[in-house]
């Protein structure tokens, strides 16, 4: 941090580059602050504004006011303004990369490659053909199918991946004609502000507002009346709150929540690959991924082949501060999550039949470090099998039927990801068909493409992000119908 940031009290400062919040166009620091935490030590670092109500006002106002001539502007310009975006974004890497290590907790390579791939997808979400479409022209009349902003976006995004999630979210509701007032988590906001602070002078006026805060801001922005959409990336338990508090002003909705990702690995598979892809999708990020891989069921007859290839790549992983160069995964970022996760381990523990077949180690002292683990024998009502980890911690299941695979890789109220591994990838494609989720991946797990709509299915979301239908739900589709003849 810069000897020369503002001292607002005790040790704790605004950053220079992310001193406050971006409302109509302006820097804004506020009167109220929140401490934000870097997880490799568990103390606080830096401080945050926290919005007031009046503040949220302020941005949801001047949203509305730019609302009009932004959605009349040409989208040829705003793809330009926004390929603008992306390259500053891409210019101011490094520093914003910095922050998020430090805040998030990701090694600093990746918090600098996340930030090139979110400017990466801006530039490809620009580009997807959203016009109007001509349902039929049959000398009866002509029917048109339109599709109009919705007007102000309340965009809300998770701790996990924050550039890359609030990158999405502007580019989907500013190219499609609406304005947007975005808030990151209250656990890592810096890197978001700093993001907003970057791009103030390339955009309008209010037409991106960034508001930083604790929970009631985000209450406030789910209930507000001038918010004419949410979309909201986060756990399912805040995705209902968000759900029912955006009825009451018949609000659209996107919810983009959890995941408990199956791999399934076929006795054909290819093993060294199988545990390539399922490695860096379970332990990428600490794990703390939406759609990583968070349970693989492997048949009987490659199941010690496919543990001990997993195992060599999960021993190789050297964890520590993202700060770190040779770090390659860094802490959890949150000492709830870090309680989660070293509970669900205890529990492997103390259940009978399980073994840790590496890792299981829980750091003590400073910072949330939990090193990569790989669980056996465990039951399918187990808890690290039934719930979402959202962690370093991957369970490895035994099946001898496919049938019963698919089976228990539906047995789950969430359906976000999946992944089918075999060296025939038609019968993959078949058995994908089978898979209660929103995609499914044959030989690889994850991957989001800028074309490709992606969310969930039953509890692990809410509509569709990214792709056409991803962006057309930031629009009202409107139908009109003219006569041939008078």
């Amino acid at each position: 941090m810069s000897d020369t940031m503002e001292r607002t009290r005790a040790d704790l400062v605004l950053p220079d580059i992310a001193s406050g919040m971006l409302i109509d166009g302006a820097i804004v620091t506020g009167e109220h602050f929140i401490e934000v935490i870097d997880p490799a030590t568990g103390a606080p670092f830096a401080l945050a504004p926290d919005a007031t109500r009046a503040e949220l006002d302020q941005a949801v106002a001047a949203a509305r006011r730019a609302f009009p001539a932004w959605s009349a502007t040409a989208i040829e310009e705003r793809r330009a303004l926004l390929v603008r975006v992306a390259e500053r974004l891409r210019a101011q890497a490094e520093p914003i990369g910095k922050l998020l290590t430090t805040e998030q907790g990701k090694p600093l390579s990746d918090a600098i490659g996340e930030i090139a791939r979110a400017a990466a997808h801006m530039e490809g979400l620009v580009q997807l053909d959203i016009s109007d479409q001509l349902l039929r022209d049959d000398g009866y009349e002509r029917v048109e199918i339109r599709h109009r902003p919705l007007g102000v976006v309340g965009g809300i995004t998770p701790w996990n991946v924050p550039i890359m999630l609030a990158t999405l979210k502007i580019a989907q509701a500013l190219y499609t004609g609406n304005t947007l007032v975005l808030k990151p988590s209250p656990l890592t906001p810096l890197s978001t502000l700093a993001y907003g602070q970057a791009i103030a002078d390339i955009l309008p006026a209010g037409v991106l507002n960034v508001v930083s805060g604790g929970n009631d801001l985000g209450a406030w922005m789910t209930g507000h009346p001038g918010i004419a959409k949410i979309s909201f990336t986060g756990s399912v338990a805040t995705g209902r709150r968000v759900l029912e508090s955006a009825a009451g002003t018949f609000k659209r909705v996107t919810l983009e929540l959890g995941g408990n990702d199956p791999a399934i690995v076929l006795p054909d598979a290819d093993i060294e690959a199988a545990a390539d892809g399922i490695a860096r999708s379970a332990f990428g990020n600490c794990g703390q991924i939406c759609m990583a891989v968070k349970r693989v069921f492997v048949h009987s007859s490659i199941q010690d082949a496919l543990l001990n290839a997993l195992v060599v790549r999960a021993e190789a992983i050297r964890v520590g501060p993202g700060t770190d160069p040779e770090s390659r995964m860094g802490p959890l970022q949150n000492k709830m999550q870090f309680d989660k996760v070293a509970g669900l381990i205890h529990d492997v523990r103390n259940t009978p039949g399980a073994r840790i077949v590496t890792g299981g180690t829980v750091r003590t002292g400073k910072g949330y470090f939990i090193e990569p683990t790989i669980v056996a024998g465990l039951a399918d009502d187990a808890p690290l099998v039934r719930e979402e980890q959202f962690g370093p911690v991957v369970p490895v299941l035994v099946y001898d039927d496919l049938d019963d695979a698919i089976a228990r890789a539906n047995a789950t109220e969430f359906g976000l990801g999946a992944s089918i591994w075999t060296s025939d990838p038609a019968k993959g494609s078949e058995i994908a068909g089978r898979i209660e989720a929103g995609q499914v991946w044959i030989n690889r797990h994850g991957g989001n493409t800028k074309d490709a709509p992606f969310g969930g299915a039953k509890y692990s979301g809410y509509g569709r992000e990214q792709g056409v239908a991803g962006m057309r739900s930031y629009m009202e589709l409107q139908v009109v119908a003219t006569p041939s003849r008078q």
